[in-house]
């Protein structure tokens, strides 16, 4: 069977990644490329209403996406898990996120401090660095909210 092609570079990061490409992977990896923001779990149901996935089945490919490093997975601030697909759909590196706390939108920052030093006998596994604000896009810089010194 012959994928549409909006598809065909998503199982190809599937199988890069020694994957199957399953319909459940797909459709999942397929809405989050076309969302405009992070989604919850709920959002994703939603955006998959037409072709619905067990709960079971939606978790557990959102965290083979994560594992995977092809989405990422930010809380906010209600402490809920958000998922976007990494930036131009590459293996997520190491680096900090901007949040939007107006639209729920998710930028990748390049230029981030280096992760603190440990203590002797400690061992990072992983640095998340997130900051919250208001995107240009939702008027960043046209408030009177204080900004971070």
């Amino acid at each position: 069977m012959s994928l549409p092609p909006q598809l065909v570079e998503l199982a190809q990061l599937a199988r890069a990644r020694g994957a199957r490409a399953t319909p459940a992977r797909l459709q999942v990896l397929s809405a989050l490329r076309d969302a405009s923001r992070a989604l919850s779990h709920h959002d994703i149901e939603a955006a998959l209403s037409a072709q619905p996935l067990d709960r079971v089945t939606l978790y557990r490919v959102l965290d083979w996406a994560v594992a995977a490093g092809l989405v990422l997975r930010t809380t906010d601030e209600n402490r809920i898990y958000r998922y976007s697909l990494g930036a131009r759909h590459e293996a997520h590196a190491a680096h900090a996120h901007f949040n939007c706390d107006d639209c729920g939108r998710v930028f990748c920052l390049d230029d981030v401090a280096p992760a603190p030093a440990m203590p002797a006998g400690f061992l990072a596994k992983r640095v998340d660095v997130a900051v919250h604000g208001r995107c240009a896009a939702c008027g960043g810089c046209a408030t009177h909210d204080e900004p971070l010194p």
